[in-house]
């Protein structure tokens, strides 16, 4: 009767084992969904990237403007002998107003250079929403395993406990040894200290997913039990397309290659001169005998670049390197992206094969022969070692099954 016990505890076990993964998937999938948009509208790291996006907002305004004008106030041609403004027709009281004014195209072009910095931000923001993403996914989905191999475990130990009783039971009538019940209850003991491990483990991955949604670590989490294995529609090749195309990061870098583009044709019109465009108001004071009329005067100035050679040619230089540095960093981010995508398709092929190797062959050989063993112990032919080891070997492979 012990024996049937066991064998009962044993099939309700695989069942479960190989069943659980169809059941609860959409409350499953939904509570993952949920968290990640809490990640997503509460992370501080998101919100301070958003906050770098203002700041470069507000850059483009700036370098589009025009410099401040400048107004200047003077004296001219005042007697020392005096210090009279009636004595001399020249003296004056002079107010200047000057401006620059920079070679067209250039605000232009310094305003579309910000605006790549606006898009660089913006991409790294995107491509850090997707990181937050896949640390929400993998602490959720790290927390499900633990509680999974924490079920599969608390079953393997109610087997194991039948199995103390049978020993136990064979011990009391002279049919067994003490060294079988000590053996299986030292066997209870990892048990009982894998459970502690894993609970550890689970503790660990909920501190991290209540983290990353801004939540104080010790925080309960109502998350299902229901790893679902999924379906992959896609080949290496047109995830390495997709991720050319839509990848934030690769974005970033190819806007970097533009914003050094913009540069240079900047740095191309400093060949031309900026332009400083001035009016002068000289105020004049009568004397007894004479009138003297105010004064009106304007001016052009313009800078020449005489040193082109070591200042404007020079950074023309700059920018051409700077366009081929980004160049490459984006093709070394590519060649990257390409690589991650290739060994995560190899991996997830691996795992499927592995899943199917486990579900069809191993977990039900590994059943039938703990099965076996059961019924050749309870009968004498089989040593309780084989049994446990059995036991051992089936918990291994049920586990391997949750973490593939």
């Amino acid at each position: 009767m012990k024996y049937l016990g066991a064998a009962v505890i044993l099939s309700l076990m695989i069942t479960q084992t190989l069943h659980a993964a169809d059941s609860h998937s959409n409350h499953f999938q939904s509570a993952l969904n949920g968290f990640i948009e809490e990640a997503l509208q509460k992370n501080p790291i998101l919100q301070e990237a958003n906050n770098k996006i203002n700041v470069f907002k507000e850059i483009p305004p700036q370098v589009g403007s025009l410099e401040d004008p400048m107004v200047e106030l003077g004296l001219m041609n005042i007697p020392v002998d005096s210090f009279s403004f009636s004595q001399e027709a020249m003296t004056q009281k002079q107010l200047t107003v000057t401006q620059k004014f920079p070679y067209p195209g250039k605000l232009d072009l310094k305003v579309q250079a910000a605006n790549e910095d606006i898009k660089i931000a913006g991409q790294n923001l995107a491509d850090m929403k997707l990181r937050i993403i896949k640390e929400v996914k993998t602490a959720f989905l790290e927390y499900c395993f633990m509680k999974a191999a924490i079920e599969t475990t608390k079953r393997n130990k109610i087997l194991l406990e039948q199995f103390i009783t049978i020993a136990e039971s064979k011990y009391s009538v002279g049919k067994g040894i003490q060294q079988d019940v000590l053996k299986a209850q030292v066997e209870r003991s990892k048990i009982l200290n894998n459970l502690i491990e894993l609970n550890e483990k689970k503790e660990i991955e909920k501190g991290k997913l209540n983290s990353l949604m801004n939540r104080p670590p010790q925080n309960p989490l109502d998350i299902p039990h229901g790893l679902v294995k999924t379906k992959m529609k896609f080949s290496v090749l047109e995830l390495q397309i997709m991720a050319e195309e839509n990848r934030p990061f690769l974005k970033g870098l190819r806007s970097a290659v533009d914003k050094y583009k913009i540069k240079k044709q900047l740095a191309e019109k400093d060949y031309y001169p900026d332009f400083k465009v001035g009016f002068r108001y000289g105020q004049r004071q009568d004397s007894f005998n004479m009138e003297h009329p105010d004064f009106v005067s304007a001016f052009v100035g313009v800078n020449i670049p005489i040193w082109h050679k070591t200042k404007q040619s020079r950074k023309i230089n700059e920018e051409s390197f700077n366009i081929e540095v980004a160049r490459e960093a984006y093709n070394t981010g590519k060649n990257r992206v390409h690589l991650q995508i290739k060994t995560l398709m190899d991996q997830m092929l691996k795992s499927l094969k592995l899943i199917q190797l486990i579900r069809r062959g191993i977990i039900p050989q590994a059943k039938q022969s703990l099965e076996s063993a059961l019924a050749g112990y309870s009968v004498d032919k089989v040593d309780f070692l084989t049994l446990l080891d059995n036991q051992v070997t089936l918990l291994k492979w049920e586990i391997k099954d949750h973490r593939e």
